[in-house]
């Protein structure tokens, strides 16, 4: 199945050909630094060198120290973790869930055969240019249109009823990945260890998605238990702000609800979305990309790893609160 080209909303993106095929492959918009807390270096973190085989590999150039945060290590007070692709790998598991809906509801694009299908392919650029589940949604019918379904014989036109088609199809997702989620996943490697090492150490623990509040509920509780749950000292999703990532909104908010400044906390994201909306509130962010965001530049960044646990650069909460090298694990990527 045919599936769209996203098209790029913000002016400073990075396009990066990967072969001579004309396969392009396209990294996240930069985050909007503070000339103060981004060093020239940084500005130039990624080069392409051509292999033997024609293929263009992307090389990621550590850059400076220097300015690398705009707050002092010592001074962290609070950790904050994303949800989905930081506690649980899951984009697969939301592919999965949408295209569920798209079927259990018979979405289809007029004039196109079948079913609305997401492809991994699309679903992993998707995920890294729009946030929250709503938000995708109406991007992708805004892009190719609005569809037939059985809650509306012919596309909905008013707002009224645009919005319904999406309030039942994202209501619908959310018990489906709900039910995924208690039968096909678990935390990524460290992320229990770090929320109890940030506990033990008398750190604030909190919890910001940009998913629904009833999804990140179900997933924090399944995966994390009921009193690692009932312990944050801040939960907060996409329901509780106006915008979503890579708007700060969501950041800024815990901040104030955990009463500390935003420079004495510390995010670990899994995107460049999310990492631009921490940094934008004035926080601190280690990253744990996934497959789908390994080649994005993530300038801003303190450390870029695979995952917590990751040998030799097992990340600890001592490494948050004392000043580290700047650290990425990654050496050469490659579509």
């Amino acid at each position: 199945m045919m599936q769209p080209t996203l098209r790029v909303v913000r002016s400073n993106v990075l396009v990066v050909l990967f072969s001579s095929a004309n396969m392009r492959g396209l990294s996240m918009s930069r985050p909007s630094l503070r000339a103060s807390c981004l060093h020239p270096s940084q500005r130039k973190r990624c080069r392409t060198s051509r292999s033997g085989h024609g293929r263009r590999e992307i090389k990621f150039r550590k850059p400076c120290r220097q300015s690398v945060s705009c707050a002092a290590a010592s001074q962290l007070k609070a950790l904050v973790f994303d949800c989905d692709g930081v506690i649980v790998e899951s984009e697969g598991l939301h592919r999965e869930a949408y295209n569920a809906a798209f079927a259990h509801f018979n979405a289809c694009i007029p004039g196109k055969q079948g079913n609305i299908e997401w492809s991994e392919e699309f679903y992993d650029e998707l995920q890294n240019k729009v946030g929250g589940g709503k938000a995708k949604m109406r991007w992708y019918f805004g892009e190719n249109g609005w569809p037939t379904s059985t809650e509306f014989q012919v596309p909905p036109q008013s707002e009224d009823e645009q919005a319904a088609l999406i309030d039942a199809l994202q209501d619908w997702k959310s018990l489906k990945y709900q039910d995924i989620i208690g039968t096909d996943a678990e935390a990524r490697p460290g992320v229990m260890r770090l929320m109890d090492e940030a506990r033990d150490a008398g750190i604030k623990v909190a919890v910001c998605s940009a998913a629904t509040k009833s999804s990140v509920v179900h997933v924090v509780k399944s995966l994390l238990g009921d009193e690692r749950f009932e312990a944050l000292d801040c939960f907060l999703a996409g329901d509780d702000v106006p915008e979503k990532k890579p708007d700060p909104s969501i950041y800024t908010l815990a901040a104030k609800r955990l009463s500390v400044q935003p420079a004495e906390c510390l995010v670990v994201e899994d995107s460049a979305i999310g990492l631009q909306a921490a940094v934008d509130a004035g926080m601190r962010c280690v990253i744990t990309y996934t497959n789908s965001s390994k080649t994005q530049g993530f300038e801003g960044a303190e450390m870029i790893v695979r995952d917590l646990n990751a040998d030799p650069h097992c990340v600890r909460i001592k490494d948050l609160v004392q000043a580290q090298d700047f650290l990425d694990d990654r050496e050469v990527a490659t579509p």
